[in-house]
């Protein structure tokens, strides 16, 4: 789905380049094959241009959960993380951030949902989650 922050990267400059895998939302319903099949086809090609170079900054949005999930092992991304240009940043996000991939990384924020209007019934907004 194309989000509000999908929508505003790609305003922002077409020196940014946004690639999402997978066909909606799953949470609800769960994860079928396909889901799976997809996001590790996903996967597969980010982790070649992590390799391959040519990127400063590579942002894995809610990678964290595809793992969670079992769409990926942590050992995909354990080997995507040891692998990578020195030079190239790797963000990763999601909730559910395995503890091998908490030790590896170099620098682990959390944060912490304390309110969120979703458990009152507010759906998501045009202009700002979608």
């Amino acid at each position: 789905m194309e989000y509000s922050e999908i929508k505003a990267l790609k305003s922002f400059s077409e020196n940014i380049t946004v690639r999402q895998y997978g066909r909606g939302c799953f949470i609800i319903n769960g994860p079928e094959k396909i889901d799976i099949e997809m996001a590790r086809k996903g996967f597969e090609e980010i982790a070649g241009l992590v390799i391959n170079g040519g990127y400063d900054l590579v942002i894995l949005d809610e990678i964290n959960i595809a793992i969670h999930f079992g769409f990926l092992t942590v050992q995909n991304l354990v080997n995507l993380i040891k692998k990578k240009s020195d030079r190239l940043e790797l963000v990763l996000t999601g909730r559910q951030a395995n503890q091998e991939i908490i030790e590896i990384a170099d620098l682990v924020t959390e944060m912490k949902e304390v309110k969120h209007y979703f458990t009152n019934g507010v759906m998501a907004r045009k202009g700002i989650e979608r």
